[in-house]
């Protein structure tokens, strides 16, 4: 008997909803077949079956929520007691614990995370059953693992047992007392997936990485000049010309002589991860949350192109149409809180990158230029550093290389 769990996929998707089962009890199954239409915070993705074999049984009704590891369906594929792990997947693949094969979502392929492989599971200098990556989370939180409470597998400690422990902490340190609710003044108002994977990446952001933020404006007369000029073009080619790529563009540019900036701190091995390829992240405003998907590759990628996926990418977000692969690998992450009307603020690294830059909205103000008060369209910029492995002084002198480059659109075209 063959217990298929609900796999670890990665970005910090720890539980889903069962949108739609696809196989119903005594049906016929190959590897391959989709099992179910699981709705996570970030992507909607059907479940292939890791074996052949008869349905026996199937756990849940559509509309319930699943865990990472929780058994979902069992499958009658011959072999005796209840089997977790499909042998003979693939010459030298890993075996999991409730990750079992690899999952397809619109075409793309996903890769199970390391958090639950059973090779990894338990150091031999504790006896506490827990993932890496809780270890790790604890040790970055200053949590005692062997106090905290296991919901995983075997009462194995996940990361969100220790994100759990963190709150609970925070609250008896502050006297929290919890008044007795009151319906006809208070509502209570569960948070969705996605709101509460937002909750758990700020506290850990927040918790592990020093932030430090360097402030300035950027005369931008001569870019908005550019894109007025070349907005007719764009249209010509079915492009919305935004002042987005042109602001990826400049980054990019910047980061090539700024390599720290685009990478990422391994605070165990306590080095650097310089990245070689520039994927940034847009932090886009959804009605159910932030997320942030990637634009990949965008130092080979021209305006236009760049112009494209941004609008590609966005509509995806809002629409919950985005494949994981398109919310991975990110190098660094704008965000754009001048869209919404914000004149300027200080955004959140997204961990485990070590630099977000923050935009504004561009504004007319009365500048003095040789000698004299004109007015110019200014915009306002905040970039927020890992300060365990950027100081100030590199901040302050990466700001004024991509003011440069913005301020001159074509340095942009010709670069």
């Amino acid at each position: 008997m063959f217990e298929f769990k609900f796999a670890d996929i990665g970005e910090g998707i720890h539980e889903g909803k069962i949108l739609k089962w696809m196989v119903k009890v005594g049906d016929k199954v190959k590897d391959g077949d989709s099992l179910f239409l699981v709705e996570t915070d970030k992507v909607n993705a059907e479940i292939p079956s890791p074996t052949k074999g008869e349905i026996v049984e199937l756990i849940g009704e559509e509309g319930d929520t699943i865990h990472v590891g929780d058994v979902v369906v069992k499958i009658d594929d011959g072999s005796e007691g209840a089997n977790t792990e499909k042998e003979a997947v693939g010459e030298g693949e890993e075996k999991s614990a409730g990750v079992v094969g690899e999952l397809s979502v619109s075409s793309q392929i996903i890769e199970a995370s390391n958090e639950n492989h059973t090779e990894e599971v338990m150091e031999q200098t504790t006896k506490v059953l827990a993932t890496p990556v809780a270890r790790k989370l604890a040790k970055d939180l200053n949590i005692d693992i062997s106090i905290v409470k296991g919901t995983g597998p075997a009462g194995r400690v996940l990361k969100e047992d220790i994100y759990r422990r963190k709150e609970e902490l925070n609250k008896k340190g502050k006297g929290f007392k919890e008044a007795p609710a009151n319906p006809s003044i208070e509502e209570r108002v569960p948070l969705s997936m996605l709101r509460k994977t937002i909750a758990k990446n700020m506290v850990l952001s927040k918790s592990v990485i020093p932030h430090a933020a360097a402030m300035d404006e950027i005369d931008v007369t001569d870019l908005v000049a550019f894109r007025e000029e070349s907005k007719e073009t764009a249209l010509n080619e079915g492009i919305k010309l935004t002042y987005m790529p042109f602001i990826m563009k400049a980054l990019t540019l910047t980061l090539k002589e700024y390599p720290f900036f685009n990478g990422s701190y391994d605070d165990e091995k306590q080095e650097m991860i310089l990245k070689k390829y520039y994927n940034i992240g847009i932090a886009t405003d959804t009605s159910d949350g932030l997320i942030v998907p990637i634009v990949k590759d965008v130092d080979k990628k021209g305006i236009f192109q760049i112009a494209k996926e941004v609008v590609k990418l966005s509509d995806a977000a809002r629409n919950k149409a985005l494949n994981i692969e398109e919310l991975q690998n990110g190098t660094i992450t704008i965000t754009n809180y001048g869209a919404v009307g914000a004149a300027s603020g200080i955004p959140v690294i997204k961990h485990p990158e070590v630099a977000i830059l923050g935009i504004g909205k561009i504004t007319k103000k009365p500048v003095v230029l040789n000698g004299e008060i004109i007015i110019r369209d200014i915009m306002a910029i905040t970039l927020c550093i890992d300060h365990r492995v950027i100081d100030g002084g590199d901040a302050g002198r990466f700001l004024s290389k991509f003011k440069e480059y913005l301020s001159n659109p074509m340095l942009l075209i010709l670069s």
